[in-house]
């Protein structure tokens, strides 16, 4: 098996969950990161939490990028990494695919996969190689003794989607490490 952490930033109300964000680690070293140019932003700018948390943390451009954004811009529309979700879906998809025997892993991922799946319409809709479920990291720290406080932590970058699916992948390997140490 080879691991694909991952995690979305999402705008939820109780009914619909909407991308704004995407991050991925492979195991093999491969990484991915978009934003999604289609995200709700008039519904996010009312959002006091993602505004807060998340927004900072999408992207700003570089250099001549950054000097040109608006300030009411919420991110820069022509970073490269902000995507149509039509153009994430296929990506996501692609690296998801060039992995054989692939696992998802996210945390507290119950609606991560959701939104991921979403990417392509309904569940049924996914596309081959692309996993019907996620494995939740939470779900494997109380199956082997952990609590949230026992975990390894982030040490920056909470709530930008690649840094945190960096550290899930880091979560993930060190629980694994602890089942192993268990084992003998």
């Amino acid at each position: 098996m080879t691991a694909i952490d991952y995690d979305l930033e999402f705008l939820e109300d109780g009914r619909t969950i909407e991308l704004i964000s995407i991050g991925m680690v492979c195991d093999d070293g491969r990484e991915y990161y978009a934003a999604n140019l289609d995200m709700p932003v008039r519904r996010i700018r009312k959002h006091a939490w993602l505004m807060e948390n998340v927004v900072p943390h999408l992207p700003r451009g570089h250099g001549d990028l950054r000097n040109s954004m608006s300030k009411r811009w919420l991110f820069h529309y022509g970073d490269p990494r902000v995507k149509t979700l039509k153009t994430i879906a296929a990506e996501v998809a692609a690296f998801i695919q060039a992995t054989d025997d692939v696992e998802l892993w996210a945390n507290y991922g119950a609606y991560d996969h959701v939104a991921l799946a979403q990417l392509w319409g309904p569940m049924i809709a996914l596309p081959d190689g692309v996993p019907m479920f996620t494995h939740d990291i939470q779900q494997e720290a109380r199956r082997l003794g952990f609590d949230w406080g026992e975990l390894p932590k982030q040490e920056s970058g909470e709530h930008n989607a690649l840094a945190d699916a960096r550290h899930n992948q880091t979560v993930r390997r060190w629980l694994a490490g602890q089942a192993w140490r268990g084992a003998s």
